[in-house]
Parts: C-alpha cells; structure tokens; sequence
C-alpha cells in the first residue's frame, strides 16, 4: 500500500469515527507522527496534504524542522521532555502536548525569547503507575492552572495515552472528565490529545480533537542501527 493510500484510509476511518459520535470530522486535526522516519517521508506527506508533524524526541524534531525550513507545517513535540531540553524543545516546537510537571512548564518559559507565546498541553497519566508520563488525575488542574500563570506559554488543552490494560474508553472517560475542569478554568484550553491508531475511535467518542497516528500511515519505522 502506497503511503497515500494509507493516508486516505486512516482519514475515512478518522471521518466515519467522528460520524460515529455525531461529531463533523473537520473539527478533528490528524497529526502524523514521523518518529526513526527521513525527512523526505515528511515533504512527501505535506504533498499530500499533511500540515500537522509530530516528533517523540527533540533531537530528531530539531534536525528535522532544520532540514524541512522550507516547508509550511506544524510541529508537535509529544514526547516526554527533559528540563535541560527545553530551550531545544521549544525553538522546533509550534505545540508541545507533554507538561507533565511544573519544572518543566517553567523551564519552558524561560526559554522564550520573544513575545511568541508557545501553545502547551497538560499531559495527564490515566494509569496508577507514577512511572508513566503525565500528572495524576488530581495533580491536573493546578498544573494547569500554574501554566495559565506562565505568560510565554498558552494553555491549549490535555494530553494522554490511554494504559494498555484497560479499555481505552473507560480511560478517555476519565480524560475528558480532566478537560471539562480545565475548560472551567480556560474555556479556550479546549484540545484533547488523545488517540492512536489502534484506539482513536474510543478517544473521538470521548471528545478527542487531536490525534496522533505513526505507523498506520508512514509504515514500519525504520530498523535503528
């Protein structure tokens, strides 16, 4: 299958979801997550009509976005993120969906260096282990609301990954139940990051506006040497 096809396929699949849960698959962005992938795989994605790039580590997005300069898109860091990094981070990133921690949301905005503000995600863990990315449920709304202090950043929404062992459904739930708090707070922090290839059907159901699918589209990534 030709990387255009799968492109459309998984797009008529983005769309039938969105009619599935009386939704208009306009209002849902597809962000294609390019990870071990050249860079050429994502000028021939902006060909075919792809705006919306998102990069696991900030090495690969900063080089990335470097050689692609000439090329009109959005770039989503989505990875966990380091403090030391930040700086990086945000000079390749127009998004960045994984604050999960206060340090980083405040190393982040002291590496602004203009009047730009950078559009955020509070990330949120849906599982029990403290080892997986993302605030707890309960720590979520202060962390937001420590973002909304944060004049170089702009709060846009929530973030997660939905836990391997539990239906994905039951843990949107639970996300969208953090974003409708977090809209109280910001009625404009209105993005839910949330779905992948094999679960974006249960997270448009839920509310998702942003969805992030790899391999569905690019292929197997390559083998890493």
């Amino acid at each position: 299958m030709t990387l255009a096809a799968r492109l459309s396929a998984i797009d008529e699949r983005i769309a039938d979801a969105a009619r599935l849960a009386g939704r208009e698959p306009g209002e849902i962005t597809r962000i294609v997550v390019t990870k071990f992938h050249p860079a050429q795989l994502v000028r021939d994605l902006h060909a075919l009509g792809v705006t919306d790039i998102g990069e696991n580590r900030q090495q690969e997005l900063t080089a990335k976005r470097a050689e692609l300069h000439d090329v009109p898109l959005r770039w989503h860091f989505i990875g966990q993120a380091q403090t030391n990094k930040a700086a990086a981070i945000r000079r390749a990133s127009d998004v960045v969906h994984s604050i999960d921690r206060v340090k980083l949301a405040d190393a982040l905005h002291r590496a602004a260096v203009d009047d730009h503000a950078l559009d955020v995600l509070v990330q949120v863990n849906l599982t029990e282990d403290p080892g997986r990315g993302g605030s707890t449920l309960s720590d979520a709304e202060a962390l937001a609301e420590h973002v909304l202090g944060l004049d170089s950043l702009r709060l846009r929404g929530v973030m997660a990954v939905a836990p391997l062992d539990e239906e994905p459904a039951s843990a949107f739930a639970r996300l969208r139940a953090v974003a409708d708090r977090i809209r109280q707070l910001a009625p404009e922090a209105d993005w839910i990051s949330a779905g992948m290839t094999g679960d974006f059907v249960e997270a448009v159901q839920a509310g998702a506006t942003h969805l992030r699918i790899g391999s569905a589209i690019t292929g197997p990534r390559p083998v890493q040497g």
